[in-house]
């Protein structure tokens, strides 16, 4: 991808919020009148993005077929959106489903490996100050350290956000809640383990 001017920087979020609020491309004139332009000096703009790789037309090439590279990168979109992956249980285990959401965390948590948000259901962990409702952010772990909390995924296929401590000839799964009792399992998966708690109030 070659160098981009302001003017091209501002085309091409012109294009790309134009695209998400109307589902289409702007014209030519369009993008003139929005952006105190002639229909000329655009249609100059617009073919050398294209010629620099950073505009791309659909096969029928019209007018209102343009659409940003997925290579550019704008200084204003955020890198950082970790999967919502569903809800976790901080009382009696639930199911985990899969969501499609975002949770965008502004370069809170990036680093080595995949991390990914829970929202938590329950008050079992309430004395670590991880409340109902809070998200706690994860990083995609198979494996646990004694007094790590952990995304813990039972044999039922439920999961539950506990402490993990792995005792002579089981795992205790331990609320952080004195009216709760632990979790004694044999076995159990562990699918994350928690780097942080994000909480709006």
């Amino acid at each position: 991808m070659h160098a981009l001017t302001p003017r091209q920087l501002q085309i091409l979020r012109f294009i790309r919020d134009f695209r998400a609020r109307e589902g289409y491309s702007p014209s030519m004139q369009e993008m003139g009148d929005a952006l105190g332009l002639t229909k000329v000096t655009v249609f100059e703009h617009v073919a050398a993005l294209e010629k620099k790789g950073a505009l791309l037309r659909g096969p029928k090439h019209s007018a209102r077929s343009l659409q940003v590279s997925p290579d550019v990168q704008f200084a204003d979109e955020k890198p950082t959106r970790l999967p919502l992956a569903g809800r976790i249980a901080a009382g009696s285990p639930i199911e985990a489903i899969e969501d499609q959401d975002t949770v965008d965390l502004e370069e809170m948590f990036t680093g080595p490996g995949d991390n990914f948000v829970l929202q938590v259901a329950g008050t079992s962990m309430i004395e670590d100050q991880i409340r109902d409702g809070d998200y706690v952010v994860c990083r995609k772990e198979s494996i646990a350290r004694n007094g790590q909390t952990v995304v813990a995924l039972l044999d039922n296929g439920e999961a539950t956000l506990k402490k993990f401590y792995k005792e002579k000839g089981r795992i205790r799964l331990q609320p952080a809640n004195a009216s709760l009792k632990p979790i004694y399992v044999d076995n159990v998966r562990i699918q994350g383990v928690v780097i942080g708690v994000i909480r709006r109030v």
